[in-house]
Protein backbone atom coordinates (compact mmCIF):
# COMPACT_ATOMS: atom_id res chain seq x y z
CA UNK A 1 0.00 0.00 0.00
CA UNK A 2 1.32 3.53 -1.05
CA UNK A 3 0.59 6.61 1.16
CA UNK A 4 -0.21 6.35 4.94
CA UNK A 5 -3.63 6.77 6.46
CA UNK A 6 -7.13 5.26 5.39
CA UNK A 7 -9.43 7.59 3.18
CA UNK A 8 -12.23 4.91 2.00
CA UNK A 9 -13.63 2.46 5.24
CA UNK A 10 -16.74 0.90 5.13
CA UNK A 11 -18.40 -1.61 7.97
CA UNK A 12 -21.32 -3.90 7.11
CA UNK A 13 -22.35 -1.81 4.54
CA UNK A 14 -25.56 -2.55 2.65
CA UNK A 15 -27.86 -1.63 0.20
CA UNK A 16 -31.57 -3.63 -0.58
CA UNK A 17 -33.90 -3.22 -3.55
CA UNK A 18 -36.97 -4.37 -2.10
CA UNK A 19 -36.06 -7.63 -1.03
CA UNK A 20 -33.29 -8.26 -3.33
CA UNK A 21 -29.70 -7.38 -1.51
CA UNK A 22 -27.26 -5.71 -4.13
CA UNK A 23 -24.54 -4.89 -1.43
CA UNK A 24 -24.19 -7.33 1.33
CA UNK A 25 -22.90 -6.11 4.63
CA UNK A 26 -18.98 -5.62 2.71
CA UNK A 27 -15.74 -4.37 5.09
CA UNK A 28 -13.02 -2.85 3.46
CA UNK A 29 -10.29 0.11 3.47
CA UNK A 30 -8.83 1.94 0.95
CA UNK A 31 -5.49 3.72 1.58
CA UNK A 32 -3.91 7.05 0.66
CA UNK A 33 -2.50 7.01 -2.62
CA UNK A 34 -3.51 3.21 -3.32
CA UNK A 35 -4.79 2.21 -6.16
CA UNK A 36 -7.61 0.10 -5.51
CA UNK A 37 -9.76 -2.13 -7.81
CA UNK A 38 -12.81 -3.43 -6.88
CA UNK A 39 -13.43 -6.24 -9.19
CA UNK A 40 -16.50 -8.48 -10.68
CA UNK A 41 -18.94 -9.96 -13.14
CA UNK A 42 -21.91 -6.84 -14.14
CA UNK A 43 -23.98 -7.12 -11.45
CA UNK A 44 -21.72 -8.24 -8.52
CA UNK A 45 -22.99 -4.85 -6.55
CA UNK A 46 -20.12 -2.97 -8.32
CA UNK A 47 -21.43 0.60 -9.13
CA UNK A 48 -23.99 0.32 -6.02
CA UNK A 49 -20.88 0.10 -3.68
CA UNK A 50 -19.33 3.36 -5.18
CA UNK A 51 -22.48 5.26 -5.57
CA UNK A 52 -23.25 4.80 -1.81
CA UNK A 53 -19.16 5.69 -0.96
CA UNK A 54 -20.12 9.10 -3.62
CA UNK A 55 -23.26 10.07 -1.81
CA UNK A 56 -25.56 8.97 -4.37
CA UNK A 57 -26.91 6.57 -2.86
CA UNK A 58 -28.01 5.88 0.86
CA UNK A 59 -27.10 2.73 2.68
CA UNK A 60 -29.49 0.58 3.80
CA UNK A 61 -27.19 -0.16 6.70
CA UNK A 62 -23.48 -0.21 7.88
CA UNK A 63 -21.43 2.99 7.12
CA UNK A 64 -18.25 4.10 6.19
CA UNK A 65 -15.90 6.92 5.60
CA UNK A 66 -14.62 9.09 2.75
CA UNK A 67 -11.93 11.38 3.33
CA UNK A 68 -13.26 11.53 7.01
CA UNK A 69 -16.50 12.19 6.41
CA UNK A 70 -19.74 9.94 7.00
CA UNK A 71 -21.67 9.01 3.79
CA UNK A 72 -24.34 8.61 6.14
CA UNK A 73 -24.52 12.18 7.03
CA UNK A 74 -22.03 13.71 5.04
CA UNK A 75 -22.91 12.99 1.52
CA UNK A 76 -23.11 16.22 -0.04
CA UNK A 77 -19.39 17.66 2.02
CA UNK A 78 -18.24 13.62 0.54
CA UNK A 79 -18.86 15.24 -2.85
CA UNK A 80 -16.85 18.08 -3.07
CA UNK A 81 -13.79 16.20 -1.89
CA UNK A 82 -14.14 13.51 -4.96
CA UNK A 83 -13.92 13.23 -8.43
CA UNK A 84 -16.34 10.59 -10.28
CA UNK A 85 -16.41 9.22 -13.62
CA UNK A 86 -19.02 6.73 -14.18
CA UNK A 87 -19.00 3.96 -17.33
CA UNK A 88 -21.39 6.76 -19.15
CA UNK A 89 -18.76 8.93 -18.83
CA UNK A 90 -21.13 11.57 -17.68
CA UNK A 91 -20.45 14.52 -20.90
CA UNK A 92 -23.56 15.81 -22.39
CA UNK A 93 -23.00 15.51 -25.99
CA UNK A 94 -24.95 18.05 -27.36
CA UNK A 95 -22.44 20.34 -25.32
CA UNK A 96 -18.86 20.98 -27.49
CA UNK A 97 -15.91 20.38 -25.55
CA UNK A 98 -15.45 23.73 -23.75
CA UNK A 99 -18.76 23.82 -22.86
CA UNK A 100 -18.37 20.75 -21.15
CA UNK A 101 -15.38 21.74 -19.44
CA UNK A 102 -16.84 24.98 -18.47
CA UNK A 103 -20.25 23.72 -17.33
CA UNK A 104 -18.21 20.89 -14.74
CA UNK A 105 -16.30 23.75 -13.65
CA UNK A 106 -18.59 25.31 -12.40
CA UNK A 107 -20.53 22.41 -10.70
CA UNK A 108 -17.31 21.41 -8.68
CA UNK A 109 -16.66 25.61 -7.70
CA UNK A 110 -13.15 25.56 -9.59
CA UNK A 111 -11.52 29.58 -8.44
CA UNK A 112 -11.71 31.84 -10.89
CA UNK A 113 -8.36 32.37 -10.96
CA UNK A 114 -7.33 28.12 -11.81
CA UNK A 115 -10.23 27.58 -14.19
CA UNK A 116 -8.16 28.76 -16.81
CA UNK A 117 -5.42 26.54 -16.34
CA UNK A 118 -7.35 23.90 -15.76
CA UNK A 119 -9.02 23.63 -18.84
CA UNK A 120 -6.26 24.09 -20.80
CA UNK A 121 -4.95 21.12 -18.41
CA UNK A 122 -8.03 19.32 -19.40
CA UNK A 123 -7.99 19.91 -23.14
CA UNK A 124 -3.97 18.95 -23.19
CA UNK A 125 -4.54 15.60 -21.49
CA UNK A 126 -7.73 14.93 -23.61
CA UNK A 127 -5.37 15.80 -26.99
CA UNK A 128 -8.18 18.41 -27.67
CA UNK A 129 -6.64 21.79 -27.64
CA UNK A 130 -7.41 22.04 -31.48
CA UNK A 131 -10.93 20.72 -31.10
CA UNK A 132 -12.27 22.39 -28.30
CA UNK A 133 -15.46 23.73 -30.43
CA UNK A 134 -16.22 20.15 -31.59
CA UNK A 135 -19.69 18.41 -30.23
CA UNK A 136 -18.54 16.25 -27.43
CA UNK A 137 -20.95 13.52 -29.20
CA UNK A 138 -18.10 13.87 -32.49
CA UNK A 139 -15.44 12.37 -30.81
CA UNK A 140 -14.11 8.86 -30.55
CA UNK A 141 -14.49 6.70 -27.38
CA UNK A 142 -11.21 7.04 -26.31
CA UNK A 143 -10.94 10.97 -26.51
CA UNK A 144 -14.22 11.29 -24.75
CA UNK A 145 -12.86 8.75 -21.95
CA UNK A 146 -10.92 11.07 -21.24
CA UNK A 147 -12.30 14.49 -21.60
CA UNK A 148 -14.96 12.23 -18.91
CA UNK A 149 -11.98 12.01 -16.87
CA UNK A 150 -10.28 15.54 -16.77
CA UNK A 151 -13.92 16.79 -16.36
CA UNK A 152 -14.30 14.45 -13.23
CA UNK A 153 -10.46 16.36 -11.89
CA UNK A 154 -11.16 19.40 -12.64
CA UNK A 155 -11.35 20.65 -9.09
CA UNK A 156 -7.99 18.19 -8.04
CA UNK A 157 -9.39 15.89 -5.58
CA UNK A 158 -8.06 14.03 -3.20
CA UNK A 159 -10.04 10.50 -3.71
CA UNK A 160 -11.46 9.60 -7.53
CA UNK A 161 -13.84 7.17 -8.19
CA UNK A 162 -13.94 5.33 -11.31
CA UNK A 163 -16.68 3.19 -12.34
CA UNK A 164 -16.18 0.55 -15.13
CA UNK A 165 -13.97 3.63 -16.88
CA UNK A 166 -12.72 1.27 -19.38
CA UNK A 167 -16.03 -0.09 -20.54
CA UNK A 168 -16.31 0.05 -24.45
CA UNK A 169 -12.96 1.47 -25.42
CA UNK A 170 -10.12 -0.14 -26.95
CA UNK A 171 -7.46 -1.40 -25.52
CA UNK A 172 -4.80 0.97 -26.68
CA UNK A 173 -7.17 3.92 -25.18
CA UNK A 174 -7.79 1.06 -22.11
CA UNK A 175 -3.56 1.31 -21.28
CA UNK A 176 -3.12 5.17 -22.53
CA UNK A 177 -6.22 5.81 -19.68
CA UNK A 178 -4.09 3.80 -17.18
CA UNK A 179 -1.16 5.52 -17.34
CA UNK A 180 -2.70 8.65 -16.36
CA UNK A 181 -4.27 6.50 -13.36
CA UNK A 182 -0.70 5.87 -12.26
CA UNK A 183 0.12 9.84 -13.06
CA UNK A 184 -2.71 10.84 -10.46
CA UNK A 185 -1.83 8.36 -7.79
CA UNK A 186 2.01 9.11 -8.10
CA UNK A 187 0.91 12.62 -7.03
CA UNK A 188 -0.59 11.28 -4.38
CA UNK A 189 -4.76 10.63 -4.96
CA UNK A 190 -6.32 7.69 -4.00
CA UNK A 191 -8.46 5.82 -7.01
CA UNK A 192 -10.60 3.72 -6.34
CA UNK A 193 -11.86 1.92 -10.15
CA UNK A 194 -14.48 -0.66 -10.47
CA UNK A 195 -13.68 -3.71 -13.37
CA UNK A 196 -14.86 -6.47 -14.76
CA UNK A 197 -11.35 -6.84 -16.94
CA UNK A 198 -9.23 -8.79 -15.50
CA UNK A 199 -6.22 -8.03 -17.08
CA UNK A 200 -7.12 -4.37 -15.77
CA UNK A 201 -6.95 -5.59 -11.85
CA UNK A 202 -3.40 -6.35 -12.39
CA UNK A 203 -2.37 -2.79 -12.62
CA UNK A 204 -3.68 -2.50 -8.98
CA UNK A 205 -2.23 -2.30 -5.83
CA UNK A 206 -4.45 -4.12 -4.15
CA UNK A 207 -8.23 -5.89 -4.87
CA UNK A 208 -11.47 -7.07 -3.15
CA UNK A 209 -12.90 -9.12 -5.43
CA UNK A 210 -16.97 -9.12 -4.84
CA UNK A 211 -19.72 -11.89 -6.09
CA UNK A 212 -23.45 -11.53 -5.52
CA UNK A 213 -22.98 -8.17 -3.24
CA UNK A 214 -20.83 -10.20 -1.06
CA UNK A 215 -16.57 -9.81 -0.90
CA UNK A 216 -15.05 -13.60 -1.39
CA UNK A 217 -11.42 -12.30 -1.41
CA UNK A 218 -9.31 -9.07 -0.67
CA UNK A 219 -5.60 -8.28 -1.54
CA UNK A 220 -2.83 -7.72 -3.52
CA UNK A 221 -2.87 -9.37 -7.06
CA UNK A 222 0.31 -11.30 -6.33
CA UNK A 223 -1.22 -12.13 -2.71
CA UNK A 224 -4.47 -13.60 -4.28
CA UNK A 225 -2.62 -15.91 -6.72
CA UNK A 226 -0.87 -17.44 -4.52
CA UNK A 227 -3.12 -17.65 -1.57
CA UNK A 228 -6.64 -17.85 -2.95
CA UNK A 229 -6.25 -20.80 -5.45
CA UNK A 230 -6.35 -24.10 -3.69
CA UNK A 231 -6.06 -26.11 -6.71
CA UNK A 232 -3.49 -26.33 -9.98
CA UNK A 233 -3.92 -24.99 -13.05
CA UNK A 234 -2.74 -26.77 -16.57
CA UNK A 235 -2.59 -25.34 -19.64
CA UNK A 236 -3.43 -27.39 -22.83
CA UNK A 237 -2.74 -26.20 -26.22
CA UNK A 238 -4.90 -27.76 -29.20
CA UNK A 239 -5.24 -26.93 -32.44
CA UNK A 240 -9.35 -27.03 -31.44
CA UNK A 241 -9.77 -25.73 -27.91
CA UNK A 242 -13.36 -25.10 -28.42
CA UNK A 243 -14.29 -28.93 -29.37
CA UNK A 244 -11.53 -30.37 -26.70
CA UNK A 245 -13.12 -27.92 -24.50
CA UNK A 246 -16.31 -29.96 -24.73
CA UNK A 247 -14.80 -33.28 -24.39
CA UNK A 248 -13.29 -32.12 -21.39
CA UNK A 249 -15.82 -30.75 -19.64
CA UNK A 250 -18.01 -34.58 -20.73
CA UNK A 251 -15.02 -36.31 -18.80
CA UNK A 252 -15.41 -34.45 -15.84
CA UNK A 253 -12.45 -31.91 -16.01
CA UNK A 254 -13.57 -27.84 -15.87
CA UNK A 255 -11.81 -26.46 -18.91
CA UNK A 256 -11.85 -22.45 -19.59
CA UNK A 257 -10.86 -21.18 -22.84
CA UNK A 258 -7.98 -18.75 -23.16
CA UNK A 259 -6.92 -17.63 -26.55
CA UNK A 260 -5.89 -21.11 -28.20
CA UNK A 261 -5.19 -22.60 -25.42
CA UNK A 262 -7.39 -24.31 -22.19
CA UNK A 263 -6.95 -23.96 -18.70
CA UNK A 264 -8.09 -26.87 -16.80
CA UNK A 265 -8.52 -26.34 -12.90
CA UNK A 266 -7.49 -29.67 -11.56
CA UNK A 267 -6.77 -30.77 -7.53
CA UNK A 268 -3.54 -32.21 -8.55
CA UNK A 269 -1.50 -31.50 -11.97
CA UNK A 270 0.25 -34.95 -12.09
CA UNK A 271 -2.58 -37.49 -11.75
CA UNK A 272 -4.86 -35.17 -13.88
CA UNK A 273 -2.54 -34.66 -17.01
CA UNK A 274 -2.90 -38.55 -18.40
CA UNK A 275 -6.06 -38.63 -17.72
CA UNK A 276 -6.41 -35.26 -19.80
CA UNK A 277 -4.14 -36.79 -22.61
CA UNK A 278 -6.44 -39.97 -22.82
CA UNK A 279 -10.25 -38.43 -22.71
CA UNK A 280 -8.46 -36.03 -25.37
CA UNK A 281 -7.01 -39.11 -27.32
CA UNK A 282 -10.89 -41.27 -26.79
CA UNK A 283 -11.88 -38.60 -28.90
CA UNK A 284 -9.25 -38.43 -31.54
CA UNK A 285 -7.76 -35.55 -30.31
CA UNK A 286 -3.82 -34.96 -29.50
CA UNK A 287 -2.73 -31.44 -27.16
CA UNK A 288 0.01 -29.62 -28.57
CA UNK A 289 1.16 -28.74 -25.42
CA UNK A 290 0.15 -29.72 -21.40
CA UNK A 291 2.08 -27.73 -18.80
CA UNK A 292 1.13 -26.88 -15.27
CA UNK A 293 1.27 -22.35 -14.69
CA UNK A 294 0.61 -19.77 -12.23
CA UNK A 295 -2.61 -19.16 -12.14
CA UNK A 296 -4.30 -15.98 -13.39
CA UNK A 297 -6.38 -13.85 -11.66
CA UNK A 298 -9.38 -14.98 -14.09
CA UNK A 299 -8.23 -18.89 -12.69
CA UNK A 300 -8.42 -17.33 -9.16
CA UNK A 301 -11.78 -15.40 -9.33
CA UNK A 302 -13.76 -18.86 -11.24
CA UNK A 303 -12.01 -20.82 -8.71
CA UNK A 304 -13.46 -18.71 -5.52
CA UNK A 305 -17.55 -18.22 -6.96
CA UNK A 306 -17.50 -22.48 -7.49
CA UNK A 307 -16.54 -22.67 -3.34
CA UNK A 308 -18.58 -19.92 -2.35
Amino acid sequence: MSGNGVTVKVEQLTRMFGKFTAVDHIDLEVGKGEIFGFLGPNGAGKSTTIKMLCGLLTPTSGGGYVGGLDIMRQSEEIKKIIGYMSQRFSLYDDLTVEQNIDFFSGIYSVPRSKAQGRKDWALSMAGLMDRRGALTKTLPTGVKQRLALGCAILHEPPILFLDEPTSGVDPISRRNFWNLIYMMAEGGATVFVTTHYMEEAEYCDRLALIYRGKIIAEGSPKTLKQSAMTKEVLEVEMENPVEAMEVLFTSGFDPSIFGSALHVTVDDGMVAEPAIRKALADAGMTPLRIEKIAPSLEDVFVNLIEVS
